[in-house]
């Protein structure tokens, strides 16, 4: 990846993960499926949802959790009601204090996700959430598709500076 020499190329590697995910949404098309969008910057995944909400045809709803959510069905079920929007945005777990209960309460409610959202639902994470969720649920991380990631990993970052010095 030469992304990191080229801010044309970061741009561009940006664009095609946009692409990828919002590929992902409409192939869902009216059906559960879990997609798990990756980036270190919240500023960053702001610019990446303004784009598909402006450039996208299909209705896109966010939730951001707050600090004290607990469990992530539960709080998305309460927003939501018995509203069935075409597919749904997830912000904030890295603001959510209780993140490990959070992981922990969405893998064992992961059938409750498929039987009542009939729509793609996206979480947006960082490494740091990612790797939690690798860790605490790897039942919930399977039945996502491979991430879709908006940024650099941090040590590819550190190990490509390094070789360029």
């Amino acid at each position: 990846m030469n992304s990191l020499n080229n801010p044309q190329d970061l741009l561009t590697d940006i664009k095609v993960a946009t692409k990828r995910l919002e590929r992902a949404i409409i192939v869902s098309g009216g059906e559960f499926s879990l997609i798990l969008a990756c980036s270190n910057s919240v500023k960053k995944q702001q610019q990446i949802l303004s784009y598909l909400t402006a450039s996208s045809l299909i209705n896109i709803q966010e939730i951001t959790l707050s600090p004290t959510d607990e469990t992530l069905y539960t709080t998305v079920k309460s927003v939501l009601g018995t509203a069935q929007p075409e597919a749904l945005m997830i912000l904030g777990l890295e603001s959510v204090e209780a993140i490990n209960q959070l992981i922990l309460s969405t893998n064992m409610m992961r059938d409750e996700f498929r039987k009542s959202f009939h729509f793609p639902v996206v979480l947006w994470l960082n490494d740091e959430i990612l790797q939690k969720l690798i860790w605490l649920a790897p039942d919930l991380k399977n039945w996502a598709a491979n991430t879709i990631r908006f940024d650099v990993a941090q040590k590819q970052l550190i190990e490509t500076t390094a070789l360029s010095a």
